[in-house]
Order: structure tokens, then sequence, then C-alpha cells
């Protein structure tokens, strides 16, 4: 085994790393929000606070959506912590950026139905790292659920840099979120490789950015054509997902 076709690797999170399944329109989730609420004084009935919710998420994104006028900001990004903020002080409860980081976390271990690394995640990143290569996450995610997802999943520090959409203002395939981590870590784009489940978001957004790509098709992927990546993978299979990557198989 030779050295490394890339010196940097780019990963999505979920449907790419992590296989992951939510239901945000499960009932028995916003019924449990609500109890929640209500200890803190924000008292809501089910429906009330779901509709409550999402009025403030279509206000919020409508919001960016009007300020954005060209492609540079095409895929604005809100932050969710916000809104779970707003929806006690809404009811005139005294709560902090804390208590609506727990409600949020907990409507989302509510709503989930399953969180787990694709069998061989860690060693496929583990080798990729024990040859040399820089390892980074892009993700269209939010800050309050998957930080912590990552430290229940044991992803905690597996990178050399994590970046989250939530945090920035923008996701993929926007052009400006890739340049961001380009910027900030330093990173040659002629040397990395942007590895992902989804054929514009991941695929055609690292192109653009001048990044090669490497396309996995999972369960979690839109139903689309195989984008033009640089690598393809049909079907999710760690280990050769890893030999692809590190240059060991023709891809």
């Amino acid at each position: 085994m030779g050295g490394l076709p890339y010196q940097n690797y780019i990963f999505d999170l979920y449907g790419t790393l992590v296989d992951i399944h939510t239901d945000e329109d499960r009932p028995a989730a916003w019924a449990a929000l609500a109890r929640f609420y209500s200890y803190y004084g924000a008292r809501y009935t089910p429906q009330q606070l779901r509709a409550a919710y999402h009025r403030l998420v279509e206000t919020r994104e409508a919001g960016l959506s009007a300020l954005r006028q060209d492609s540079h900001e095409a895929h604005p990004e809100i932050e969710l912590g916000g809104v779970f903020l707003e929806l006690f002080r809404r009811r005139g409860a005294d709560a902090d950026e804390a208590l609506a980081l727990h409600a949020g976390q907990f409507f989302r271990a509510m709503s989930t139905d399953w969180l787990r690394l694709y069998d061989g995640t860690l060693e496929m990143l583990r080798t990729l790292r024990r040859r040399g290569g820089r390892l980074f996450l892009l993700s269209n995610a939010q800050a309050i659920f998957t930080a912590y997802e990552m430290r229940a999943l044991g992803l905690a520090g597996a990178f050399d840099g994590v970046y989250l959409s939530s945090n920035y203002g923008c996701k993929k395939p926007d052009r400006r979120f890739f340049d961001i981590l380009l910027a900030k870590e330093g990173l040659d784009p002629a040397r990395s490789i942007m590895v992902g489940n989804d054929g514009a978001c991941d695929i055609a957004g690292a192109k653009a950015a001048g990044l090669a790509a490497c396309y996995v098709r999972t369960a979690l992927s839109p139903d689309e054509p195989a984008p033009a990546a640089d690598l393809c993978l049909p079907a999710m299979d760690m280990p050769r997902l890893a030999a692809l990557l590190a240059g060991d198989i023709p891809g």
C-alpha cells in the first residue's frame, strides 16, 4: 500500500457515516415536548406547540431567503436553538439557551427511531488517518443535535475539523460553506475529496468548489441518477469505501 491519493478527506455525516431515521410528525413526540415545556411554565397543547414551532421555522427561513439575492446566498440555514428558546418566551417562561438546548435535544430523542454508525465507519476513518490523511466533517446539520449525537456515536475527536451548517448560516451545496472549510483549514482543493450520499449537496457542491468527489448511495440518498463523481460506490460497503478512498482499488 502506497501513499494516499488525497491529503484531505471531507465527509458528510447523515447517510454517509451515520444511519438515522427520525419522524418529527410523531404525535407522541409533540405530546412529550409539550409536557416538557409545561414543566417550566410554557403551556401549550401538542397541536399548539407543533404549529408554533413550524411558524417560527418558516418565518426565520423566509426572512433569510428574502435577503438572499445571488447564488452564493441561495441556501441559507437557520439555527434551531433560537426557535426552541422563543417557544418558551412566547409563553412567558424564564428560559435561557441551556434550557432551549435541552428542549431541542429532548424532542430529537423522542422523534428518533435509530441512530447508528454504518458498520466499519470508525475503522475506515482510522485507516485514512493512520496512513496520513486529514479528516473533516462538512454537514448540513443542527449543532444542538449533531454535536451531541457525534459524542454518543464515538465520533468526538475523529475529525481535524467539524463544520455544521447551523453554525455558519449556509449549507451545501452553497459554495460558501465549502469555501469556509477550505479557508479556515488552509486546504488545497486539488488535494481534497468530498465524500457524501447526495448528488446535489455533496457531489455537485464539491465539484463547484474545485474538489474531487466520492458518491456513496445509501438508503438515505435522494432518488436520483448516479452523479458525475470521481469515485462511486453503488451501495454502502464501508470496507470497500475505505479501499476506494485509500487508492487500494480503482473507482
